[in-house]
């Protein structure tokens, strides 16, 4: 594996090491670092990041103080520690089991299989992907285009000078953070209610870094449409649904969140369904060319092909398929079940593999596609969770009937949401996958290494998540779950994605889910849909899906979020501002560059703040467990909080105003000579 010594590809380009064992060890242990700080994340906020690039920049700084490494030995560290920010998305569905007290934590074995099955599924789908979907295909995969452009540059010229925005990016978040989770001298947002005639309208920001990182990378397409989903929420339907039947003698912003929680939150995920469906409906046709292309091309490690041609032959791929559906037969018919269900396990079994495998490859067939046209953040990795949810918990009673009892319903529900985390792992690996493969094309990579990469990335991700999953949950608890001993309910994450999963599921089984609400959304986005393939033939981003997440993020979550897609926006145009007047304009094109060079600086910066964050977070949950009470570090009391709250607005100011002077500079850009 560790062989170095650059060797000669038979078109005469000489080839460089790829597959290293000191690539692999870095690659781990990055992986490591980047899924704490992705479940952190994701439990606070619903949302997750990619690893790619920051990944890259870590292993690029690494590398030099080891002696340097190639372009494609960098590449191979990112594509394997890419799964922490993909596999992390179990976590969409997999909390629902604590929720609905079917799990009193996250059991190893049981939490490990999820991942790893499911990632393993998904790394094998995309393989006969590849070839129908990136290299025979003409999709641009902007994600993996950039990430081999950031390569690229930083292999030439900006490595060091990368890793230290990101790393000085992360100090300064994590600082913050220090001060706010755990010291409590800085307040973490501040929102407020008020009611007008009966009718309530609430408002409200948080002041995380991590979450303005978030908004920059998703870009102000993107933040808008979440924008839309915050007006129509809590502009429109929360006012409504609360004049309409006003609650006396509870406070305006507890009526809020009552409303926004049992009612609005499911017309978003009406949205989210009708979304999902519309785009797997649009993609019939490259699923089925994905899947004709697969049994048509053998693939392999064969010589006869060009190197960068070179697939794990698609005969290991269907035996290790075929091989995966034993231990997935396993962890489904192993699943703790009322005793009435008696025979029905070896059938209940066979039908949850039979559905995960299939319904799990369309998925990833679909997400695949939808990351080459899109790119990987706006693959409807959440729809596809509704919709798996919806689909489960409808089709389970008629395999095992009415009869199972009280805690049958209970039964249905956590097998539902068994059966979406591994989807929902299978189809976000994939989809990640294939944005890795066309970066490792542009690069001019060997898949079958990355594809062995991928592998590893997924079985350590496998390994670590249930600890890691496991210390959140015993330092934080969950909202909705019952709270340990010495936990500040405060400071429970809400993990908003599970929830509202969990509500669904749990809805559909007892016959309780205000379908009335789910079928407005609907409505609603048909409505969104048609406005999106409009503006689509426009050359405009305006998600459908983006407006249902933003109808059931929590509201200071979505207003930080928007906060840094605004921000990034405003930095493109006063750097573009700024160069229409000077020198830096040449017919050359130096202000795209310059403008490019910025959104790279802004993009690691983002990354920084990301991971500075969350690692603290996850570092603070650590303390707060050794210590066996929520708080353990904090230095000021409660009757601090009005102080810490306006100290962490000037904080938050202040820290946007340096950000968005460093993200809207054209001293980066390159120059003409």
């Amino acid at each position: 594996m560790d062989a170095r010594s650059p060797t000669t590809h038979p078109t005469g380009h000489a080839r460089q090491a790829e597959l290293t064992l000191r690539g692999v060890a870095l690659g781990a242990a990055i992986t490591v670092v980047f899924m704490a700080a992705n479940l952190y994340m994701g439990l606070k906020t619903g949302m997750t990041f990619s690893s790619s690039i920051p990944a890259a920049m870590i292993s690029m700084g690494a590398f030099r103080l080891m002696g340097g490494a190639g372009i494609l030995e960098n590449n191979i560290v990112q594509t394997q520690a890419s799964a922490a920010g993909t596999l992390c998305n179990v976590i969409l569905a997999l909390p629902g089991l604590i929720l609905i007290g079917h799990w009193h934590g996250f059991p190893f074995w049981q939490t490990t299989a999820v991942c790893m099955l499911g990632g393993l599924l998904g790394v094998a789908f995309s393989i006969p992907l590849r070839r129908a979907l990136v290299s025979g295909s003409d999709l641009p995969y902007p994600e993996g285009v950039a990430a081999a452009e950031v390569l690229k540059t930083g292999q030439e010229e900006e490595g060091g000078q990368g890793l230290r925005d990101l790393l000085g990016a992360a100090a300064v978040a994590g600082t913050i953070g220090l001060a706010t989770s755990g010291l409590r001298i800085l307040g973490d947002g501040m929102h407020g209610a008020v009611s007008l005639g009966g009718a309530v309208f609430r408002t409200g920001t948080g002041f995380s870094l991590a979450l303005v990182g978030v908004g920059y990378l998703v870009g102000i397409g993107a933040c808008l449409a979440l924008l839309t989903g915050v007006v129509i929420a809590w502009g429109i339907a929360v006012p409504l649904l609360t004049a309409l039947a006003p609650e006396a003698g509870t406070s305006a912003e507890a009526v809020a969140e009552a409303v926004w929680s049992g009612q609005v939150r499911l017309m978003g995920a009406g949205i989210i369904a009708v979304g999902g469906l519309w785009t797997v409906g649009s993609l019939a046709r490259p699923i089925l060319g994905s899947i004709r292309a697969a049994l048509s091309g053998s693939g392999g490690l064969g010589e006869d092909q060009p190197r960068e041609e070179r697939d794990l032959p698609i005969l290991w791929v269907a035996a290790a398929t075929l091989a995966l559906c034993v231990p997935l037969a396993v962890l489904f018919g192993f699943f703790e079940k009322p005793a009435e269900l008696g025979n029905l396990t070896i059938v209940l079994a066979v039908a949850a593999t039979l559905l995960t495998v299939l319904f799990g490859f369309l998925m990833a067939a679909a997400c695949g596609y939808l990351a080459g046209l899109l790119g990987s953040s706006s693959s409807p990795i959440s729809g596809i969770g509704i919709l798996t949810t919806m689909a489960t918990a409808l089709l389970l009673p008629f395999i095992l009937g009415h009869s199972a009892g009280p805690e049958g319903d209970r039964f249905v529900t956590g097998m539902a949401l068994l059966l979406t985390a591994v989807i929902i792992t299978t189809s976000s690996i994939a989809n990640d996958n294939l944005q890795d493969l066309k970066t490792g094309q542009v690069l001019g990579a060997t898949p079958w290494h990355q594809q062995v990469a991928l592998i590893i990335g997924v079985a350590v991700g496998a390994v670590v998540i249930a600890p890691l999953l496991s210390l959140l949950y015993e330092a934080y608890g969950f909202v909705g779950a019952p709270a340990r001993d010495g936990q500040d309910p405060g400071s429970a994450m809400p993990a908003p994605q599970a929830a509202l999963m969990t509500q669904i599921a749990n809805g559909i089984t007892h016959s309780e889910l205000p379908w009335r609400m789910v079928l407005i959304g609907a409505g609603l986005g048909v409505v969104l849909v048609a406005a999106e393939s409009w503006l689509k033939r426009r050359k405009l981003t305006f998600p459908a899906l983006t407006v249902g997440i933003g109808m059931y993020l929590p509201l200071s979550v979505e207003m930080t979020i928007a906060i840094g897609g605004v921000l990034g926006w405003i930095a493109e145009r006063r750097l573009r501002a700024r160069l229409g007047g000077t020198d830096h304009k040449s017919d050359g094109g130096t202000a795209d560059k310059a403008v490019g060079a910025a959104r790279r600086r802004g993009v690691l910066l983002a990354s920084g703040f990301l991971v500075g964050e969350s690692c603290v977070g996850v570092l603070l949950a650590g303390t707060d467990l050794l210590a066996g009470h929520s708080s353990a570090i904090a230095i000021v009391g409660k009757d601090f909080a009005t102080y810490a709250t306006w100290l962490g607005l000037a904080v938050f100011l202040a820290s946007l105003a340096v950000y968005l002077r460093l993200v809207s500079t054209p001293a980066a850009a390159p120059r003409e000579s």
